[in-house]
């Protein structure tokens, strides 16, 4: 029998999440943001379910390069742009975007004399992380404007509180934004994918769609669900025994938890070595036979207990869902202390992942 643990991906969820930016953004390009290998989802087959988005956008050159190597022509945004100047014959060769965030890429870029390449130029708004000042704008446009082998895009920024309550930080980044680049118009990149869902005022000519396209929430006061968007990855894995405690025995690593009355623990063939977080308290959600259950106890490496009180009868075998279809990976993560992207980028390669399609 196998343990059954599997990450099992729903490529036409994924698919309706992008038609879900599509349609909240219709007067802009949708880029489908797939990196940390497709926010754990696997970057090829995410890439080439979504056909129909007409770029995709990755961090570093290396996830670039990987989606070049199975056969991706579509135009490929690389997010944090060049290291070395090596990185630039690469861009040209291979026809990658590269975004431009601080004085010393400009200087790189703007000395290439070879085959031309695209460039977006980043500004710092008030994200405080990669960024041009706005001091340094105008200088930076001037400077790669006047090379000939740079092919300008355009501007680009990235929100740093638009999945809050509060509006005042964005919107006092749009309005330093707009200070620097109306000076020199060129086509502009805003919204993340909270931007896409809450912000019309972020829907420029692109905008980003990346943790959305995975069925998970940007918002900590919105559930994926309330936003029209369907999981994609379901957490799968078995019951390998079930044991019947007595109370006050403890179950688990460090005895955190003691049972408060005689009852069935259950042990799942999956842990911390397949990407479940270990830092998930007693308590956290699970689905046993499609039936809620609880946390028993700290997570292992290989396995982890759950509480099967009012489950039902429970036998070696029985399918659990960690997160996905039926347990929202939100909720899992509020849980755990965490964000749905982090359990989705912490799926472990000892996970399979197995692709499900229905056009």
């Amino acid at each position: 029998m196998s343990r059954g643990t599997a990450a099992l991906i729903d490529l036409a969820a994924l698919r309706h999440n992008f038609a879900r930016a599509r349609s909240a953004a219709p007067r802009s390009t949708v880029v489908a943001v797939i990196k940390a290998n497709g926010y754990g989802h696997g970057a090829v087959p995410v890439a080439r379910a979504l056909d129909d988005a007409p770029a995709l956008a990755v961090s570093v050159m290396e996830e670039a390069q990987v989606l070049r190597e199975a056969g991706e022509t579509r135009p490929v945004i690389v997010l944090q742009g060049p290291v070395e100047q090596e990185d630039l014959q690469t861009a040209a060769q291979q026809n990658l975007t590269l975004v431009v965030h601080a004085p010393w890429q400009v200087e790189l870029v703007g000395g290439w004399r070879s085959a031309a390449f695209t460039v977006w130029i980043k500004l710092d708004t008030g994200m405080h992380r990669l960024g041009l000042p706005a001091a340094r704008a105008a200088w930076a446009w001037q400077r790669l404007q006047a090379s000939p082998h740079v092919r300008l895009a355009g501007w680009m920024t990235h929100l740093a509180c638009a999945d809050e309550l509060d509006p005042e930080p964005t919107r006092a980044q749009l309005a330093r934004f707009a200070a620097i680049v109306d000076a020199c118009p060129a086509p502009r990149s805003i919204a993340n994918s909270a931007g896409i869902l809450a912000w019309p005022q972020t829907h420029t000519e692109q905008v980003r769609a990346g943790i959305m396209l995975y069925g998970a929430s940007a918002f900590a006061h919105r559930s994926a669900q309330e936003l029209g968007l369907r999981p994609v990855m379901t957490l799968t894995s078995r019951i390998i025994d079930v044991h019947q405690f007595a109370a006050g025995e403890s179950v688990g690593y460090g005895a955190t938890f003691r049972c408060p009355e005689d009852m069935p623990v259950g042990v799942v063939a999956v842990g911390y070595g397949d990407g479940y977080p270990r830092h998930a308290p007693n308590g956290t959600p699970v689905l046993v036979n499609g039936r809620r259950a609880r946390l028993a106890g700290r997570v292992s490496m290989d396995m982890l207990s759950v509480d099967l009180r009012g489950v039902g009868p429970v036998r070696p075998g029985d399918p659990v869902v960690l997160w996905g279809d039926g347990l929202p990976c939100d909720e899992v993560a509020r849980a755990a202390g965490t964000i749905a992207y982090e359990l989705f980028c912490g799926v472990t390669a000892r996970v399979p992942r197995l692709y499900r399609d229905q056009r």
